[in-house]
């Protein structure tokens, strides 16, 4: 396995929010960096866009006293490689992200998705199921998109030449809907906003990366609907689901859908005032409900 901690960082890094080891994983399409912090059973936590592993940091930190939290950023985010010819879709980062976790060795683990973390990591869940033993959902999804009118309209936008313009020039997906989905804006911080805002300081790394994301909403429709007919694969495993009742984008009837995908087994915790992102909005709450899920291990 070729692996290494790295301990030279940007200066913009916040070394005392997101204190890991800087670690880094030599795939064919570039390098990956993770976290890997903690020993016991595997957590693996993937995150969506325009993140990276730093929107983990409370939880990793709350967990690695008995429990190895992985955090790998995906492609093009974070500190991770960011390849001009990698296609930066859904489909190619869950290949990598199961390429990732074959390269590490995990089994057993707990997966944590939020955002595109959902078509991206549940894969892992439905192609190997013997290694992803209990599944942990935040605002996230795993269906086509095209039958919800007002998220099918904000994703036209969002991949028109017009979207385009505002992703590449005027960084739209951070400057614009970060702070718009989140239930309290005060929340993210301009420390913290910081933190998302550094990697995509360049108009190419925005188009390259965020913008494609941006487009797969809806251009590959057929990639989530592939994983939807297969959603019974996720039916009955251990599943706890924290959502933000104030994000503008997954709305409580995406919420709906997991009640009826995961069954009647699976916690479900609503968050009212939290918006897209209830980890980062209330850290304290989803660690405690997280702990509680996970037990002894």
């Amino acid at each position: 396995m070729t692996a290494s901690p790295r301990e030279t960082v940007p200066v913009w890094l916040d070394r005392e929010g997101y204190p890991f080891t800087t670690r880094f994983l030599a795939l064919p399409a570039g390098r990956l960096h993770y976290v890997d912090e903690g020993r016991g059973p595997a957590v693996l936590f993937v995150h969506g866009t325009p993140t990276w592993s730093y929107e983990w940091r409370h939880l990793i930190a709350a967990l690695t006293p008995g429990w190895r939290c992985v955090a790998p950023d995906l492609l093009g985010f974070g500190l991770s490689d960011r390849p001009r010819d990698f296609p930066y879709t859904p489909e190619t980062h869950a290949a990598i992200l199961a390429e990732f976790v074959a390269r590490l060795g995990l089994d057993d683990v707990t997966l944590v998705v939020h955002d595109y973390g959902g078509p991206i990591g549940l894969p892992l869940g439905l192609d190997e199921p013997t290694r992803v033993r209990r599944l942990v959902l935040l605002n996230t999804w795993m269906w086509p998109l095209d039958d919800d009118a007002d998220l099918a309209r904000k994703a036209r936008l969002a991949a028109s030449g017009v979207g385009r313009v505002l992703y590449r020039r005027c960084n739209a997906s951070l400057r614009l809907l970060m702070p718009h989905a989140y239930g309290d804006r005060r929340k993210l911080t301009p420390a913290i906003h910081r933190q998302y805002l550094a990697p995509f300081a360049t108009p190419d790394a925005r188009e390259r990366v965020l913008w494609t994301l941006a487009r797969a909403l809806l251009g590959s429709s057929a990639y989530y609907a592939g994983l939807w007919a297969r959603r019974d694969g996720l039916r009955d495993r251990p599943a706890l689901v924290v959502w933000g009742l104030a994000d503008p984008a997954f709305r409580p009837h995406h919420l709906a859908r997991w009640t009826t995908v995961l069954g009647p087994q699976a916690r479900i915790v609503r968050l009212p005032s939290a918006g897209h992102w209830p980890h980062e909005e209330e850290p304290a709450t989803v660690r405690d409900e997280l702990r509680q899920f996970l037990g002894t291990p």
